[in-house]
């Protein structure tokens, strides 16, 4: 009777041990191979990175995390491995991207982001996340981003060798935190510089004004600006939250009393506000 026991516990326990095993940090390159230049070819230089940080107690939700930075740098540490740190206490899986700048290459950024998306879900069963369950966050220039990536997503390829390359872009759910919205007159000239270059033709400076890209197949999304931002008017948030409506897209704007842009330095009354109400948000969608 002993030894069919022992077989038992010898067949139970490697699964034990592969679940022990996992850290609670990967970090990984974004693209395999062959990462795209936005125009046809390859950018032989660039290395963007992943990091995934798996909740202790994971709900089966995961946020791709797009750090800000108009476009010039990306902070990663207090929007993109903080922000990590926070959703992972609330159960949250996170994915922190360091997406390429673009340099003028305006579908770069853009390219990285939907990859990000399609690689939660190409690892769901192995990072214990559900292919349903996948959000992106972003703050500034990274909310543009998450912004863009919510309404330029696409279906994937069938046909491609890569499967991760197979699945489909569109986030579950967006999350907007003080974001550069529009590529017009009234958004943040810093990153539209960057972004999409000096003099940018009508059809460039369209495509990638979020709120002219809003359908009624756009996921949810949850924006919070402070009233006093310097840096990006909340009327990228207004315009955004409009567009949603219009479309009968599922949305909530939560108008900060004060902070300015970061918000007090990523601390106070108004950060612990956005967290709070984004959480309670994410919960209502995904019951």
């Amino acid at each position: 009777m002993r030894l069919p026991l022992l077989l038992c516990l010898l067949t139970v326990i490697p699964a034990w041990a592969e679940e022990i095993r996992l850290p609670a940090q990967i970090r990984m390159p974004l693209w395999s191979a062959g990462v795209p230049d936005g125009r046809g070819g390859v950018d032989a230089s660039a290395k963007p990175m992943v990091t995934f940080h798996r909740a202790p107690k994971p709900d089966g939700t995961v946020i791709v995390v797009c750090p800000g930075g108009g476009y010039g740098g990306l902070v990663t540490d207090a929007e993109g491995h903080g922000i990590a740190r926070w959703l992972n206490g609330h159960g949250i899986s996170a994915v922190v991207l360091e997406y390429r700048l673009p340099a003028g290459r305006s579908e770069v950024p853009l390219l990285d982001a939907k990859r990000a998306i399609r690689l939660a879900r190409h690892h769901a069963a192995e990072w214990g996340v559900k292919t349903n369950r996948v959000g992106i966050v972003g703050f500034s220039a990274g909310g543009h981003l998450a912004a863009t990536a919510a309404t330029l997503f696409d279906a994937g390829d069938s046909g491609a060798t890569d499967p991760v390359e197979r699945l489909g872009s569109r986030p579950n759910f967006a999350i907007l935190v003080y974001p550069v919205i529009t590529m017009g007159p009234e958004g943040h000239q810093g990153s539209r510089e960057n972004l999409l270059g000096k003099d940018p033709g009508p059809e460039l400076l369209k495509r990638f004004s979020a709120e002219r890209q809003v359908t009624s197949k756009t996921p949810p999304v949850f924006l919070a600006h402070a009233v006093d931002d310097r840096v990006v008017d909340i009327g990228n948030s207004r315009s955004m939250a409009a567009a949603l409506q219009s479309a009968g897209v599922p949305h909530a704007l939560v108008e900060l009393p004060d902070g300015d842009h970061g918000l007090n330095g990523y601390k106070g009354a108004s950060w612990d506000r956005w967290q709070r109400e984004s959480l309670e948000w994410i919960r209502s969608r995904l019951k």
